[in-house]
């Protein structure tokens, strides 16, 4: 697959490609490494839709632990507090919807995170 450098962004957990974006909704197909997770956060603006493509998944959603696999959807409500991560020996795919009326990266309050950027961003 090749990668547009200005729709691809590495992250220390693994990586993300925007595949389509307008004004109220983008999607984005992101990898997680095994083991690895993102940071337990919220968004005051959007709202996400998480479908799991491959591997296994480990989801928190305000504090209750969900088990997800291929096929497998959630819905992520504006303001709920959630993380994902990699429990696998594989990588994690999901393709995450988001909708609201700003979708910007720094719609993101970082409650914790395991790299050191706790806050917004």
């Amino acid at each position: 697959m090749t990668t547009d450098p200005s729709r691809f962004d590495e992250r220390p957990w693994g990586n993300y490609t925007v595949l389509d974006e307008a004004d109220l909704y983008k999607v984005k197909r992101i990898e997680v490494k095994p083991g690895k997770r993102l940071s337990y956060q919220k968004h005051a603006r959007r709202a996400e839709h998480w479908f799991i493509v491959s591997g296994t998944a480990l989801m928190t959603l305000d504090g209750q632990e969900i088990n997800l696999g291929p096929g497998e959807a959630i819905d992520i409500a504006v303001g709920a507090a959630h993380r994902i991560e990699n429990p696998g020996q594989e990588p994690l795919i999901f393709i995450e919807v988001q909708r609201g009326d700003y979708l910007g990266e720094d719609d993101i309050v970082r409650l914790q995170d395991d790299f050191g950027r706790q806050g917004t961003s």
